[in-house]
């Protein structure tokens, strides 16, 4: 399956504007493929206000963000793998999503030409975790 990223993404960004709200991207600034204004970067992140009076051409496509920006004048193209969104967020309240690593992103990431497998991928997948080992039988306890 396709990595859902892209379509919850663009799913909280049209939320936040129908809630009269500034859509914030975080970004990881140092995965591969990401443009942004390195000066802005701190502690390997940016954050991105994606308003549309803030960005020109913003394209939410299947494999990235990308959007033309003026940063202290200066204009630039920005470019954000789904991989690299962090979360997405509205300035107001916070309220939004963070993401994690989705299983299959980083083959997802490293598309091979039909035919060549990807690293890692095979027959088998890892093996599932042991379950938790049983302290005897469980209790419950009433709290008013």
């Amino acid at each position: 399956m396709n990595p859902s990223r892209p379509y919850i993404a663009r799913a909280l960004y049209e939320w936040i504007l129908d809630n009269d709200c500034t859509p914030h991207l975080l970004v990881d600034a140092q995965a591969p493929g990401v443009v942004v204004p390195t000066q802005f970067v701190q502690d390997g992140q940016i954050v991105l206000n994606v308003t549309p009076s803030a960005v020109r051409n913003l394209m939410m496509d299947g494999d990235e963000i990308g959007f033309g920006a003026r940063f202290g004048g200066v204009p630039m193209q920005v470019r954000v793998p789904y991989a690299a969104l962090l979360a997405i967020y509205a300035r107001e309240n916070g309220m939004g999503m963070g993401f994690g690593m989705e299983p299959g992103a980083d083959a997802y990431e490293r598309l091979q030409p039909l035919g060549e497998p990807v690293e890692g991928e095979g027959g088998e997948g890892p093996e599932p975790p042991e379950p938790p080992k049983g302290g005897g039988r469980p209790k419950l306890k009433v709290v008013k």
